[in-house]
């Protein structure tokens, strides 16, 4: 029977794919089901039908999973930042290690016992830094609210996360457990005051209104907490009484950031900003460095477990005395930086202007001299003119956006025939793409599955390539 959009069915699930998404088959068919857990057994609608597989949304959980828990958090049905929290940690480990197995073997065509056994998180809540929440005139209602007989007004000033696949809709947070509870404490001090004092939130369509995003940065190594308010528009009565009221209710907030994004884009990075109280930066560390993190700087989301996974992205290149390194796709040095102190020269390559200009300070400031970072999209940059400059590198350590390498930048890495490649990936499925043209001249000796997300279904992982 060929499953058609709108049928209602009873699924067993059976497994996780990519993306969290559970799967079951029926008449030979592969449905994917979000919010589930292997052993499931539940009614579900089929919303999309694709030429070979189904997507569908359950109704129903008719016979729970025996893994299946209870979510910490009230929204994990609703919000898609925990997109697992109704499976065991045991159990996320052992899916994306399966899931990394499977990119390996499935797509760059390897065995996947090059996989190496998945390093989890000390700590499965509370380990996220940097948290981004959002205001809106519009909140995403409840299932209950949806069905309910009588109207519900859905207007009105919201503030939290967007409801998965809508930029205009707000869910309207009443808890979280990703960031230190001081971030959805602070969320919710901002979102009353907003309303008691008549403080619109920023409407998408209309293009009016003031508050457009709450962002809070909390460092793992020290007590600092930046509360950095985006705006629509400058105004600074508004914005000192907000910051002497954000004082007074939390004296240890380190610094306070006004970005004012007066333009359409929905990006919290402001066309300019404003202190507000503090220096303007927290601190934090990963290894021996410390690291001024302004407002709008890129920085590893899970400090400690970043930690982790350079020190296996340092244990795979395998450094010696009067190595010169390499590091591709470098953003604002940290890794770099890691690994400065067991080589004689490094270089990180980065397209971002600010993100190099931030490395070039993080050098200056932990008194690293044998760092050079240098500004330019990698397809481009990445030639003979560079390597005559720099000299050919003993190693190069890569760790591309999620889209994975440009093939250019692949072709170059085979042509140059490196001894020591390290692939850092936050995307196992474009390292595989990546890895299926590189295996071509290096040998994939290993991959080491780091886990910096949990509760999402997100994997990072590090491959070790060496010259055949």
């Amino acid at each position: 029977m060929s499953l058609k959009k709108g049928q209602v069915v009873d699924l067993k699930i059976e497994s996780t794919a990519f993306k969290g998404k559970g799967i079951a088959k029926h008449d030979g068919i592969a449905v994917f089901v979000p919010g589930t857990a292997p052993g499931d057994i539940v009614e579900a609608r089929i919303i999309k039908r694709k030429k070979s597989y189904r997507e569908a949304k359950v109704l129903e959980i008719k016979t729970p999973s025996p893994i299946r828990v209870e979510p910490v958090c009230g929204h994990a049905d609703t919000c898609g930042g925990c997109t697992w929290q109704h499976i065991p940690y045991e159990k996320q480990l052992e899916f994306k290690e399966q899931h990394v197995r499977d990119h390996m073997e499935r797509i760059a065509e390897l065995d996947p016992d090059i996989v190496k056994t998945i390093i989890g998180c000390d700590e499965d809540l509370y380990y996220r830094n940097k948290m981004e929440y959002s205001f809106g005139t519009r909140r995403w209602l409840t299932d209950e609210e949806i069905q309910a007989d009588k109207y519900v007004d859905d207007s009105g000033l919201a503030a939290g996360l967007h409801a998965p696949g809508r930029y205009d809709k707000i869910l309207n947070l009443k808890e979280c457990h990703l960031q230190n509870p001081i971030s959805y404490n602070l969320l919710d001090f901002v979102r009353s005051y907003c309303k008691e004092n008549s403080i619109p939130a920023f409407d998408t369509h209309e293009k009016t209104g003031f508050m457009r995003h709450l962002v809070i940065r909390t460092s793992f190594h020290t007590d600092d907490t930046m509360v950095n308010l985006v705006t629509y528009k400058d105004d600074p009565g508004i914005m000192n009484a907000m910051s002497e009221a954000l004082l007074n209710e939390f004296p240890g907030i380190t610094t306070i950031i006004n970005n004012v994004n007066d333009q359409p884009n929905p990006t919290a990075v402001g066309r300019y900003e404003k202190v507000l109280h503090g220096p303007g930066y927290i601190v934090d560390k990963i290894g021996q460095h410390s690291f001024k993190i302004d407002a709008n700087a890129f920085f590893q989301t899970n400090t400690q477990q970043a930690e982790k996974l350079y020190s296996v992205a340092k244990k795979f290149a395998d450094l010696q005395a009067g190595t010169n390194l390499f590091d591709l796709y470098c953003g604002v040095g940290t890794l770099t930086l890691f690994m400065a102190d067991s080589v004689d020269t490094a270089v990180g390559i980065e397209l971002v202007e600010v993100a190099v200009e931030n490395a070039k300070q993080n050098a200056r400031e932990n008194s690293v001299d044998n760092v050079d970072f240098v500004l330019g999209d990698m397809k481009d940059t990445f030639n003979k003119l560079f390597l005559e400059r720099h000299g050919k590198p003993d190693c190069i350590i890569t760790d591309p956006p999620r889209s994975g390498m440009h093939p250019d930048v692949v072709q170059q890495l085979s042509d140059l025939a490196v001894d020591t490649l390290v692939y850092v990936s936050c995307n196992p499925s474009t390292m595989a793409r990546d890895l299926k043209e590189l295996k071509n001249v290096y040998n994939i000796e290993r991959v080491q599955p780091v886990d910096m997300f949990p509760q999402t279904y997100h994997i990072e992982a590090v491959a070790r390539l060496t010259k055949k």
